[in-house]
């Protein structure tokens, strides 16, 4: 008897997974044609949060996949992927590009290569969001005016670990590995891996 009710209720969830999923593709188009998004043929497990100021860029690749949420990848916080891309800013994700419940904030600019793997809760910044003069901070317009934005780069066939964070003016090169939890400050070479906070150099993928 068991066995049967199983067998019921994972014949339930496959047929309510399947409309689940067409909806979720069918609502992310929406959003990223409604925003101005320039974008290929796309796979979207739930729908994620989608804000491209005016003036702004982003243009997304072919096979580009995303989990929200719990949908697709729940290895733990949760959240739907968030795509900002501010005024004048631009954000360019290359082909065959993966990411879970990933934060992506440009205010100036982001490149992502080709066959890109973003694991779950990784969060990519090329601003510090705030001024760093205590007294600027304490009026609104001056505060965002001296924020500091640099760009980031992030190459072809990275691989970066779940929950770890991209901070502004960071390029990581060709084949490198981000290991999960990594806070990552500063540039990293091509076919290395990298780990830890802040991020260090763990092994050259040549030797």
């Amino acid at each position: 008897m068991q066995l049967l009710v199983t067998y019921i209720f994972k014949a339930i969830r496959y047929l309510f997974s399947r409309v689940r999923k067409t909806l979720d593709n069918f609502f992310t188009h929406i959003l990223l044609y409604c925003n101005n998004i320039q974008f290929k043929s796309f796979h979207s497990n739930g729908v994620p949060f989608v804000n491209v100021a005016r003036g702004g860029n982003c243009q997304i690749g072919d096979k580009f996949r995303m989990n929200n949420g719990l949908k697709g990848n729940p290895i733990g916080r949760p959240q739907r992927c968030v795509l900002f891309v501010d005024y004048g800013a631009i954000l360019i994700i290359g082909e065959n590009v993966g990411m879970s419940s990933t934060a992506i904030v440009s205010h100036e600019k982001i490149t992502i290569g080709n066959n890109v793997k973003i694991g779950g809760g990784v969060c990519i910044y090329d601003t510090d969001f705030h001024s760093l003069d205590p007294n600027l901070r304490k009026n609104a317009k001056l505060d965002q005016k001296q924020k500091n934005n640099k760009p980031v780069t992030i190459k072809d066939n990275v691989f970066i670990g779940a929950h770890s964070t991209i901070l502004k003016g960071v390029t990581i090169g060709e084949n490198a590995i981000i290991g999960a939890c990594s806070l990552v400050t500063r540039d990293i070479p091509s076919n290395e891996i990298w780990g830890g906070n802040p991020a260090k150099l763990i092994k050259n993928l040549d030797e």
